[in-house]
């Protein structure tokens, strides 16, 4: 008899509780289950795009090698628009703008590379808006292409930079001007780095001379 009488109150507790916290627990076991449910599916959604994306950037990869513009520029749209999120995307955009300078389209180069440049994460954005002052100096649009190369860039783009600044200061003319950008961009740039050797060339075509290399660290 004790035990029934126990085991009553014990029911007669839990009754009382459910009545005063049941729906507070059904609700945050409901959050909780949903929110399980929602990360499940966008991880699962998140692969799927990753997927498609991949298999669209293989496409684009091939119409580039065959130099088909036209279908690479359609892709590259198509990623762009419906994968704008991921590394596709600005891997596409960078593609893109290549085939269109190939095919002398700079009016789609530019397109993409500043859709990178809006687009992209900081490394990404840093490759574009080099790529773009590129373009911008086959132009002869000088003034906005120093204006871009002004802009912020990650730390390791610093030597291209520089290289590309006196480029465009070569382009205007510019000597003792282009003199100092290619001596900042030895400067910047690592003495195993492939491309010092034409900034050197550079710089000595216009009347420059090249700093002696850094002496080793002891």
């Amino acid at each position: 008899m004790a035990y029934d009488l126990e085991e009553q109150e014990q029911l007669d507790t839990l009754k009382a509780f459910w009545k005063q916290y049941g729906n507070l627990i059904s609700w945050a076991l409901i959050v909780v289950l949903a929110a399980y449910a929602g990360y499940n599916f966008w991880n699962q959604h998140q692969r799927t795009q990753a997927a498609e994306a991949s298999g669209l950037y293989d496409k684009l990869q091939k119409s580039l090698a065959e130099k088909d513009n036209t279908m690479v520029q359609r892709i590259a749209g198509d990623i762009e628009s419906k994968y704008a999120s991921s590394t596709y995307a600005q891997m596409s955009a960078l593609a893109a703008a290549k085939g269109a300078f190939d095919a002398n389209d700079l009016k789609t180069a530019k397109a993409q590379l500043q859709w990178a440049v809006d687009h992209g994460n900081d490394e990404y954005k840093s490759v574009a808006k080099l790529r773009l002052s590129g373009v911008l100096l086959d132009e002869k649009a000088f003034d906005e292409a120093m204006k871009l190369l002004g802009t912020e860039f990650l730390p390791q783009f610093a030597g291209a930079v520089a290289d590309r600044k006196g480029d465009v200061l070569v382009a205007q003319n510019k000597l003792a001007e282009a003199r100092k950008a290619y001596e900042a961009a030895l400067a910047a740039m690592n003495e195993k780095n492939p491309g010092r050797q034409l900034v050197q060339l550079k710089l000595e075509a216009i009347g420059g001379t090249v700093p002696p290399a850094k002496a080793a660290a002891a």
